[in-house]
Formats: structure tokens, C-alpha cells, sequence
């Protein structure tokens, strides 16, 4: 399997180191770029200052709760983007309200799931993860977003 470039949007340093660690013990050949913020996640995602050279995501974590500007608004942006709009993006957040899930649907999220709280429990969801999206399902081919 080739390596896939992943954008994990958290600000939480546990969530990120977690997210880091169970990504390590798939057979996924990967790099994983992370933006703390939402701010950031945009201007790595449109190539803007130190991120002009940032390989394009082919999938994208996002978690909802971030500082500067939420998930649902990097998640709105995403979709309104004529070449960001076909990349997959995974909510994966600790809420699990109706009305959140409700809302990333209707952004167009590609999916929605809840952090679990212990370790193995997340194993088995990046597990998951990297057997639908990299092992059962076609990913659009990467696309090049212009430098603004």
C-alpha cells in the first residue's frame, strides 16, 4: 500500500499523541500532518504561509471543539471548496449529542464518530478506520489545491 497523507485537526495534546500512537500500530504507510487549531487547519489545507508545500490530504480528521474557528466551520469550508470538497473528513469528536451529528451531516461530513476514552477501545477505532477508508473504499485521487 502506498503512503497516504492524513490531516488530524485537535487541539488536545493527549488526543494528538493518541491519535499518533494508534496510527503507529496499523500497517497503514502514512504522514500525518496535524493542525492545533482550526485556523491552521485551513491555511494548511489552502497552502498559505509555511504550509505551501504541504502534501494535500487524502483524509481528514477533524474534532469539533478547536480554538480560533470550531470543526463545523473548517468543515464548512471544506465542502464549499470546488477541489477540497470530494476529501473524505471523519468528525471524530467526544460528543455525542443528536444535534452535532445531526449538523456535521449536513456539512457534508463523510462520517461522524465519537472518541472512545480508553486506549484499546481507540486502537480498535483507528483500526476500523484504516480498514473502510484504505483497505475497502476508493479514494478520490489527490487534489492540488492552488497557493492563495
Amino acid at each position: 500500500m502506498a503512503s497516504v497523507d492524513l490531516l488530524l485537526v485537535e487541539d488536545n495534546p493527549g488526543d494528538i499523541r493518541l491519535t499518533q500512537e494508534a496510527f503507529a500500530e496499523c500497517a497503514l504507510q502514512y504522514r500525518l500532518s496535524v493542525a492545533y487549531d482550526g485556523e491552521m487547519a485551513l491555511e494548511m489545507l489552502f497552502k498559505k504561509n509555511n504550509y505551501r508545500e504541504l502534501p494535500s490530504p487524502q483524509l481528514i480528521l477533524l474534532d469539533l471543539n478547536l480554538p480560533k474557528r470550531n470543526g463545523r466551520e473548517v468543515l464548512k469550508e471544506i465542502k464549499q471548496h470546488p477541489q477540497l470538497k470530494s476529501t473524505p473528513v471523519i468528525v471524530l469528536s467526544t460528543s455525542n449529542a443528536e444535534e452535532d451529528i445531526a449538523n456535521c451531516y449536513g456539512l457534508h461530513a463523510n462520517c461522524y464518530l465519537t472518541k472512545p476514552v480508553n486506549y484499546s477501545d481507540f486502537i480498535g477505532v483507528v483500526r476500523e478506520i484504516e480498514r473502510f477508508w484504505f483497505n475497502l473504499v476508493q479514494l478520490p485521487p489527490s487534489t492540488h489545491v492552488e497557493k492563495f
